[in-house]
């Protein structure tokens, strides 16, 4: 007998068939309601094979930054860390940019600039007692009590350090000083160098700058491996910056008070304990400051341990640096240590 074979159409299978019909109802629902449904659609089906960068999905990767990005914020995903509240709501100071430590300055580059075109714009602060002497390369306040002066200011440039004239060592006491100064015999034997305070080496571009810096009312008793040490690095290290920068500022000198040890034939020469030097760079509208104060000893630590604020500078000397600036911008100038902005190479 032979067997019935059935021909013509053949429903699939119910299951699949089912699945297919759910599927195409959920899609009308979901995409129907929703503007270019077929747009949406493709996105969905985009989104299913790619991950988002930025997304909580991908916790291993560092958000690029946006308008929206803070520098705590990014801080706080580089350490794995949770950004802080208030540290992400601090706001910067006024005139301040955040991209760099140096002090950007709420004052006009017009103002700044007449600031410092002022003849004695780099001095400290001078009284009518006080006895300044005035050379061609730098300018002084001499203390007759301690035979030598207070500081000594001048502007440092580039083209200064890079001439070729050789210095001659022939101290003279400074016929300028109406009290007199200290003579070079004070200093015989006694164990002291006559340091300078202006090197001769900030002047290698004009002989006569470089001789009136051997007046004794430049010189002050320093010891020998401190004067031929870490005084003279540190010296090396401001011509650098003045060759980085094309001109700075630079007031320098010894730590004067009563009760310091003495040397001399003919004068009493105290011989302080420590040294200092404030640097200041101005180039507007920025302005950055730095201070040393040093043991007059000998030393092998690097120069960068020696940095302090200038204002602590200020309170042991009771000089005020700067007192031109307008008041904001020497308390931000003075009141910090900034040894990374002054050493880091650009």
């Amino acid at each position: 007998m032979a067997s019935y074979k059935r021909r013509g159409f053949r429903m699939p299978n119910n299951t699949l068939l089912l699945l297919i019909l759910f599927f195409t109802v959920g899609l009308f629902l979901h995409y129907g309601g929703k503007s270019q449904p077929v747009v949406k659609f493709w996105e969905t089906i985009k989104s299913a094979f790619t991950t988002d960068e930025h997304s909580p999905e991908n916790p291993y990767k560092v958000p690029e930054p946006s308008s929206k990005t803070t520098l705590p914020d990014t801080l706080a995903v580089d350490r794995q860390i949770p950004a802080s509240p208030s540290a992400s709501a601090q706001k910067p100071t006024p005139g301040i940019k955040e991209k760099s430590k140096t002090q950007e300055l709420p004052v006009s580059d017009a103002e700044l600039n007449r600031i410092v075109n002022q003849r004695d714009f780099f001095l400290p602060a001078i009284s009518s007692n006080d006895q300044l002497v005035r050379r061609v390369g730098y300018t002084l306040r001499y203390v007759e009590q301690y035979e030598q002066a207070a500081w000594v200011a001048y502007v440092l440039q580039a083209d200064q350090i890079q001439g070729g004239e050789e210095r001659d060592n022939q101290f003279m006491p400074d016929p300028v000083v109406q009290s007199g100064t200290a003579v070079t015999a004070d200093y015989t034997r006694s164990g002291y160098d006559r340091g300078h305070l202006a090197p001769a080496a900030d002047f290698k571009n004009s002989y006569q700058v470089m001789k009136e810096t051997f007046y004794m009312s430049n010189i002050s008793p320093q010891e020998p491996q401190f004067n031929r040490g870490i005084w003279l690095e540190l010296e090396k290290m401001v011509r650098v910056w003045a060759v980085k920068y094309q001109r700075i500022y630079v007031v320098t000198g010894p730590v004067l008070k009563p009760g310091l040890p003495t040397i001399g034939r003919l004068n009493k020469v105290s011989v302080p304990q420590q040294f200092y030097k404030v640097i200041l760079y101005v180039n507007p509208p920025y302005v950055k400051g730095i201070g040393f104060l040093l043991n007059n000893e000998p030393s092998k630590a690097p120069l960068s341990s020696f940095v302090v604020p200038i204002d602590s500078i200020e309170k042991i000397t009771g000089i005020d640096f700067f007192p031109r600036l307008p008041d904001s911008i020497e308390r931000n100038v003075e009141s910090k240590s900034n040894a990374r902005e002054w050493y880091r190479l650009e």
